[in-house]
């Protein structure tokens, strides 16, 4: 029995969630998986319910899981709260506290799609980036930090061990894909990003069949747009890797389609890349694609379940040929997406 802890969220949080657990219900169904769901509050809608975002009952049942499976969270009504009772300060919580150190977001620009992307076609066609963004250091986490009336300050800092366990997690994915990785800096400007170029390099030594080049941060946003194709694994810091991640997912064609997959040490993390949307929740029009393939990535990395994941994003990418929400120039809603997705698995 493997147990899955439910976070829905805010605004359409709960709604992709409940697609994303529909779907994997009946995956388990068809490969004979037993799995239990139990659901907590997380984010404003804890805040609202426990008055912090991550609460101790939360915490429990996150660390007696096998898997962690997370909405969206915040919105405006949370907006004004103390930073330190914010939702997203809840999500930097979980992570730190689960030692959630890789993050991984897959953009890929399924074949026969190719019209979805603002891209030209030409350019979109044979997207399939995957950005591993360090994800419990650097910027958010480094200390000094501070703000008066005056002035405000963040630290960023990197030690060798964050740098390289990151670094092995990119290596390690890259072998198992067009064994290409690209590590990016800002090496020219700050000697946190001279350390990093040279810890990577220093890694690369141990994984000789994969091919390693470096980047700069302003130059990678120009080559994402340029040429996407020419990228396998992207490894970064978590400020850089929050942004490039972000310009990443519009590349197929919605922030809707992009999940995402957080691990390390604790409990593994899994969740769509897409905010709250509050201006839409409610009103069945949210898309679930992402929500559902981080469930198929919570089977391929929670459950070493990789057919299973592999069979959800085949029946994913079957049901966005001829099933699309608004945010697609579709007009089904979430609960027909998800029904589309759940008869493209089959028996």
């Amino acid at each position: 029995m493997h147990k899955i802890a439910v976070l829905p969220g805010d605004g359409i949080g709960p709604e992709v969630t409940a697609a994303a657990v529909e779907v994997l219900k009946r995956a388990a169904e068809k490969f004979s998986l037993e799995l239990e769901f139990e659901h907590f509050d997380f984010g404003g809608a804890a805040i609202d319910a426990h008055g912090k975002p991550y609460p101790e009952e939360t915490q429990r049942g996150v660390h007696a899981a096998d898997a962690t499976l997370l909405g969206a969270i915040g919105g405006p009504k949370w907006d004004n709260v103390p930073r330190e009772i914010r939702a997203e300060t809840g999500l930097l919580a979980l992570r730190k506290d689960q030692g959630l150190y890789a993050n991984l977001r897959p953009a890929r620009v399924l074949e026969g799609l190719e019209e979805l992307s603002p891209l030209k076609p030409e350019l979109a066609r044979g997207v399939d980036i995957l950005i591993v963004r360090e994800l419990t250091g650097g910027i958010y986490f480094g200390e000094p930090r501070g703000m008066s009336e005056a002035e405000g300050w963040n630290t960023m800092r990197y030690s060798r061990p964050e740098v390289e366990r990151v670094a092995k997690v990119a290596f390690e994915a890259a072998l198992k894909r067009r064994k290409k990785l690209t590590s990016v800096e800002k090496a020219n400007v700050l000697e946190v990003g001279e350390f990093w170029r040279r810890t990577v390099a220093e890694v690369a030594q141990s994984y000789p069949e994969v091919s390693l080049q470096h980047q700069y941060v302003d130059a990678m946003a120009m080559h994402l747009i340029t040429h996407p194709a020419d990228f396998d694994v992207v490894v970064t810091s978590n400020i850089f890797g929050d942004i490039l991640s972000d310009l990443s997912s519009v590349l197929p064609g919605s922030l809707g389609l992009l999940p995402s997959a957080s691990l390390g040490e604790g409990v593994p993390l899994f969740e769509p890349v897409h905010g709250s949307a509050p201006d839409i929740a409610g009103k069945g029009m949210a898309n679930p694609t992402a929500a559902i393939l981080s469930a198929g990535m919570l089977a391929t990395y929670a459950l070493n379940r990789a057919d299973v994941g592999d069979a959800i994003e085949m029946a994913t990418a079957q049901a966005l040929r001829t099933t699309r929400t608004p945010d697609l120039g579709g007009d089904a809603s979430t609960t027909e997406f998800t029904k589309t997705v759940i008869a493209a698995l089959g028996g």
